[in-house]
């Protein structure tokens, strides 16, 4: 194995990145002053009176997510209008001078423990860019008023476990644009909420580059260093809310990391992606799109190549004026969580029997892939590249697709595989593949079999499987 290819074998997930991976499925909420401007970007100028939900309910935010099987929300606490959702001391423009709750309420507070009360994860978004602070441009005077607002948000509202930062990067209200100290808002995150992973202008989770939706064909989370400040360097940020720039996709961006990719890239780097965009058009809830909700059909297909294509899937759900959910938007997600229990409900490998054309030891058998314990894997010996597990069941089975995991605490290896099934005696493949990561979930026409083989016909060292699982689409 050439030499690049055993560096990118040993890259690994640090403890919070694997946690977050595991999280696969979470919302974005966009709220604040733009909500009730009918805007997208504010402008900063805003009375903080504007702000007045009238019917805010935190609790119905989290039903609504759970019914989706999300595991998480993040919520945009500032964007760049500036406008705090919480009672900032750094800032006269936040909820304290709101009509809401007679600038006695923290929208913060009030989500960050329905959350917990739910069971579910608790992110945050604060924008670096902030078109309301008389000293944005000033560098360091506003990197310590930025710091300041992060320690504001990552001490007293309990565990924190996405810090979200964009890369729109425009003028402030002097007219100067702002150099961030990104190193020392990094550090003080690490201080204050280590188990946090820091997002896309962070070291530890990447943008899959638009907000469409679209997804790469191979998704991988062993790329080239210099990734990790793409999204930092103000040439290439957004600078107009011109409803292009985030929406655009690039063909020459779609190879990240395959072997042609790292070969001469330099230092590699773990870099899971997240794939991010809104269920309705707007980012901001607008009454004139409540009857414009993405379909069930396209959230199925985002989050099948998002969260089946190794990466996981941040969807955004706009609250309107009333500080709730709109009534189409949570049918929608009702919907798309029945869908998605009846699609992945029934796992018909826990009733097969696996073998492997070779396993490593007693404790790297092929079985240990039809266990839901994460740390027990099957691989095979040093120096095989190229091995094949194998389903037998007692009787045939109707499958449309079949999920595959490698135990990724040992890296990303896999780099193609094929899916055959045997018919008159003879291995039919009827799926190939190339990157399997975290997860990777094979879709195809349904099939009748009594048998499936999985071979690894390509690795970076040896490759391995923590998980197989075999379904077919039940009706919800």
């Amino acid at each position: 194995m050439d030499r690049f290819l055993e560096d990118a074998a040993v890259v690994r997930p640090s403890a919070r990145q694997l946690a977050w991976q595991q999280m696969e499925f979470y919302a974005f909420i966009h709220f604040g002053m733009n909500t009730f401007t009918g805007r997208e970007w504010g402008t900063g100028t805003e009375d903080p009176k504007l702000f007045n939900p009238t019917n805010f309910n935190a609790e119905q935010w989290v039903a609504a997510c759970k019914s989706a099987a999300m595991t998480g929300l993040i919520l945009t606490c500032k964007h760049h209008d500036g406008f705090c959702l919480w009672p900032s001391k750094l800032t006269d423009h936040c909820v304290r001078n709101s009509s809401w709750k007679n600038g006695s309420g923290d929208i913060v507070r009030e989500v960050s423990d329905a959350c917990r009360a739910g069971g579910i994860k608790f992110g945050i978004y604060l924008s670096p860019w902030d078109r309301h602070e008389a000293c944005y441009g000033d560098s360091s005077l506003y990197d310590r008023f930025f710091i300041g607002q992060l320690e504001e948000l990552l001490t007293p509202y309990g565990p924190v476990f996405s810090v979200w930062f964009d890369g729109a990067c425009g003028e402030g209200a002097n007219g100067k644009r702002q150099v961030h100290d990104w190193d020392a808002y990094y550090a003080t995150i690490r201080q204050l909420q280590p188990d946090a992973v820091i997002s896309v202008c962070g070291p530890d989770t990447r943008w899959c580059g638009n907000e469409a939706g679209h997804c790469r064909r191979n998704e991988w989370s062993v790329v080239p260093a210099f990734l990790r400040d793409i999204e930092k360097i103000e040439e290439k940020s957004q600078k107009v809310d011109d409803g292009q720039f985030s929406r655009r996709i690039t063909s020459s961006d779609e190879d990240l990391g395959s072997r042609e990719a790292i070969h001469q890239a330099g230092p590699l780097i773990w870099y899971p992606a997240e794939v991010n965009t809104s269920i309705r058009p707007s980012w901001f809830g607008h009454p004139e799109e409540d009857s414009k909700v993405r379909s069930l059909r396209e959230l199925l297909e985002i989050y099948f190549q998002s969260v089946g294509g190794n990466a996981t899937f941040l969807l955004n759900i706009p609250p309107d004026t009333r500080g709730r959910f709109h009534e189409n938007d949570t049918a929608r997600l009702a919907e798309l969580g029945d869908a998605l229990r009846a699609a992945l409900g029934k796992n018909l490998a826990t009733f097969a029997t696996f073998t492997a054309t070779e396993s490593l030891d007693e404790a790297h058998q092929p079985e240990n892939a039809q266990s839901s314990d994460r740390n027990s894997f099957w691989r095979p010996c040093d120096g095989t590249e190229c091995a094949a597990v194998t389903l037998e069941f007692a009787e045939e089975h109707v499958v449309d697709k079949v999920m595959l995991m490698e135990h990724i605490v040992m890296g990303q290896r896999i780099e193609s595989f094929t899916l055959s099934r045997k018919e008159n005696g003879a291995w039919l493949t009827f799926f190939s593949g190339e990157v399997v990561g975290y997860k990777r979930i094979c879709r195809f026409s349904p099939i009748h079999t009594n048998s499936i083989r999985i071979s690894v016909e390509a690795s970076r060292g040896f490759p391995t499987l923590a998980f197989v699982g075999a379904y077919r689409n039940e009706s919800p």
